[in-house]
């Protein structure tokens, strides 16, 4: 049942490569209990203490320094059962010895920790499902956002971990992922919570990406849900292009 179990998170989803799979491997050998696995964090990325991870923009720093640490980050895999039962995400700071049965793995390289985790979410419950997404969208020069656009469209996954998934991918860099934000969206077979998340990704977009979407969905989308919110949104924006539209409403 368990080499079952592992061949599902790991193919079913995602064309995890052969590196992510050895990964898979040593995690599944290790047994019952806690296993334990760190990698680079990407630029930006540190943590205060216990539930505290911040994403530093440059701009952030230019006069001051924080005491904010920098990586790596963290990931705690309670298994049972062949499966994993609980996860949780840190970044920076030292492993304790724990309770019972702990194997530490050691610093993995960054894309191999973020294509496994991304396999997994979809296997695990709702919260630790999205704690995966994140885990993994920190990873250093990981390329992420298609795996996550998969997620968001696999209507079988629990809707927590979609919605890290689309959270996640509106703040991925590049004009890329507005487009697949803004299909997201759109789809009319698609869960409206799942739509409605995609539309308040589009928001945290740059504007010059974000703003368009937005209006267009405003505009000429069929769901009053969906207008409402995109409305919103722009009306946080205080884009000159989103007064207009506002004008033109109202007049």
């Amino acid at each position: 049942m368990r080499t079952n179990w592992w061949a599902a998170a790991l193919v079913a989803l995602l064309p995890a490569p052969v590196a992510a799979q050895s990964l898979a491997r040593r995690i599944q050998d290790a047994g019952e209990g806690t296993v334990r696995l760190s990698f680079a964090a990407r630029e930006g990325v540190c943590s205060s203490g216990p539930g505290s991870i911040t994403i530093m923009d440059d701009a952030d720093e230019e006069e001051w320094e924080s005491d904010c640490e920098r990586g790596p980050v963290r990931v705690s895999l309670r298994m049972q059962g062949g499966r994993v039962a609980e996860s949780e995400t840190y970044v920076g700071g030292r492993w304790l010895a724990g309770r019972g049965r702990v194997t530490d793995l050691g610093l993995v390289p960054a894309q191999e920790a973020a294509d496994l985790l991304l396999a997994l979410a979809p296997q695990v419950g709702e919260e630790d499902g999205g704690e995966l997404v994140t885990a993994a969208t920190l990873a250093d020069s990981a390329v992420v956002w298609p795996q996550l656009l998969r997620l968001a469209r696999a209507t079988e996954v629990r809707q927590e971990t979609r919605r890290q998934a689309v959270f996640w991918l509106g703040q991925a860099a590049g004009a890329e992922a507005t487009k697949s934000l803004d299909s997201i969206a759109v789809d009319g077979g698609g869960d409206v919570e799942i739509r409605k998340q995609a539309v308040f990704a589009l928001s945290q977009r740059p504007e010059d990406e974000g703003v368009p979407v937005l209006i267009r969905i405003a505009r000429t989308n069929r769901h009053p849900e969906l207008r409402k919110s995109a409305l919103f949104w722009l009306g946080q924006s205080e884009d000159p292009r989103a007064l207009t539209l506002f004008e033109e409403i109202l007049r």
